[in-house]
């Protein structure tokens, strides 16, 4: 591998991060649907032009004679895996900053709307992806409960950037919306190692994806839990939740009386606790996505009640550096070839159907009975919609250990595209179009470092 190679492959992908957007904008096209074509345009597969396996061959002279062809494969294979781990870390401080900006006292006026949005915007989906697996393998009790998980996560790394570009993030509407994005996303963790782990029970598996996850629980044989997985998992996720919170901010505290907020060392130190934070969340089997804003919120007090120095910080490195890196990284997974796929017609379309339906009725009918207008609700229902790589990886999960035929997988695919790119576009039309329905309430304010208009 070549690092120079390696630096203007580097060079080229943040021109093309920042020439595109700029680019777009001129024709109404938000930062968050630009990176997502950047994405899209370098991706290695799915109709993308592969520009990086290009450029790597292109670049393959500053290689060693003879041994040219390797090093461009290896430049190419090496670039993916940067630009992955830039948008695991992307998607990490976007969850950590949307943890530091949750009110708490703006949570405890909302506990009504958040529980109701939760339960009816995780089981409505639920039972649909579950009875739609039903209808075409009515026997398969773990593929029906996967693809119920499938259906009920959300996407907070759509969520949170919509409800943070116009100011909602201190408002009732942003806060109920948001936090019950996080809580469902943690049952359908939940509901997605529960399906796992009756999988390997039934079938004597113990360490086909162990591999690939962090998690103790694909380490484990099925059969040493046996029926006592679930009530154990709840268990310690519950325990991980109030611990890591309680922690945190014990911890953020005691940094604050020994360094200044403008201390270099600060910022890195606190970088060690939030992903401290995610790594024991993997270890147990909880996402990233729940361990970042659970990190967060346990810092939201001390960033708070200290000079927000800290947090203007921390969201010019996210909002500066790493968060668009997670865009594009989303736009490299998308497979176009999934249309073409010879997969049941029947499969995409009620797969499609039923996870829109149930998504914006649930969110559309909760918001309307919570006392919210038609806009807030119809917003709500859509921002629930976009199944990204949360929902990706669950299906590549389900994929590997034989749950889900290719059928049901690129059902997946597809419906991660045709969700992904028309709602931030929606949800933005809709909260332009009746601005009174959101007003911006919240009694502390957050910099703002980044304008409404630049991400979204």
């Amino acid at each position: 591998m070549s690092q120079s190679a390696l630096l203007l492959l580097f060079i080229a992908l943040t021109a093309l991060m920042a020439l595109v957007p700029a680019l777009l904008r001129r024709f109404g096209i938000p930062m968050v649907i630009a990176l997502l074509l950047v994405g899209m345009l370098i991706a290695p597969h799915g109709g993308g032009l592969d520009l990086v396996r290009h450029l790597s061959n292109a670049l393959s002279f500053l290689g060693p004679p003879g041994q040219r062809a390797e090093t461009a494969a290896e430049t190419a294979r090496v670039f993916d895996s940067l630009l992955s781990l830039l948008g695991s870390l992307g998607l990490m401080l976007l969850m950590a900053i949307a943890g530091m900006e949750a009110d708490f006292k703006l949570i405890r006026t909302v506990r009504i709307p958040v529980i109701a949005l939760s339960i009816s915007t995780f089981l409505v989906p639920a039972i649909a992806g579950y009875l739609v697996y039903a209808h075409f393998e009515p026997n398969a009790l773990e593929g029906k409960l996967l693809y119920a998980s499938l259906f009920a996560s959300h996407s907070v790394g759509i969520v949170f950037p919509v409800i943070r570009s116009h100011g909602l993030t201190r408002s009732r509407f942003g806060a109920s919306v948001l936090i019950s994005t996080v809580i469902t996303d943690i049952a359908s963790i939940i509901l997605l190692a529960v399906s796992v782990q009756l999988f390997r029970q039934r079938h004597g598996i113990s360490h086909m994806v162990g591999s690939s996850t962090l998690s103790i629980f694909d380490h484990l044989d099925g059969s040493i839990l046996g029926n006592s997985f679930m009530p154990i998992f709840l268990l310690i996720v519950i325990a991980y939740l109030v611990l890591a919170i309680l922690i945190v901010r014990w911890l953020g505290n005691r940094l604050l009386q020994w360094f200044r907020p403008s201390e270099d060392m600060l910022i890195t130190i606190v970088m060690v606790i939030i992903l401290a934070t995610v790594l024991v969340g993997e270890l147990f089997g909880i996402n990233l996505v729940v361990g970042a804003f659970i990190a967060g919120l346990g810092l939201s007090q001390v960033v708070k009640h200290h000079d927000m120095l800290l947090f203007k910080r921390f969201e010019s490195i996210g909002y500066g550096f790493l968060i668009p890196f997670l865009f594009v990284s989303i736009g490299m997974q998308t497979d176009f070839r999934a249309f073409s796929g010879t997969g049941d017609a029947s499969i995409i379309l009620l797969t499609v159907a039923g996870l829109v339906l149930s998504k914006l009725l649930s969110g559309y009918a909760t918001m309307r009975l919570v006392g919210f207008g038609h806009a807030a609700g119809l917003a709500a229902g859509l921002m629930t919609i976009p199944q990204l790589s949360a929902t990706l990886a669950a299906a590549a999960v389900g994929k590997d250990l034989g749950i889900l035929s290719d059928a049901f997988f690129n059902a997946i695919i597809i419906l991660s595209i045709v969700t992904t790119l028309p709602i931030p576009n929606l949800v933005r039309l809709v909260i332009a179009k009746n601005a009174h329905e959101f007003p911006q309430g919240g009694d502390i304010e957050t910099p703002q470092v980044v304008q409404d208009d630049e991400l979204l």
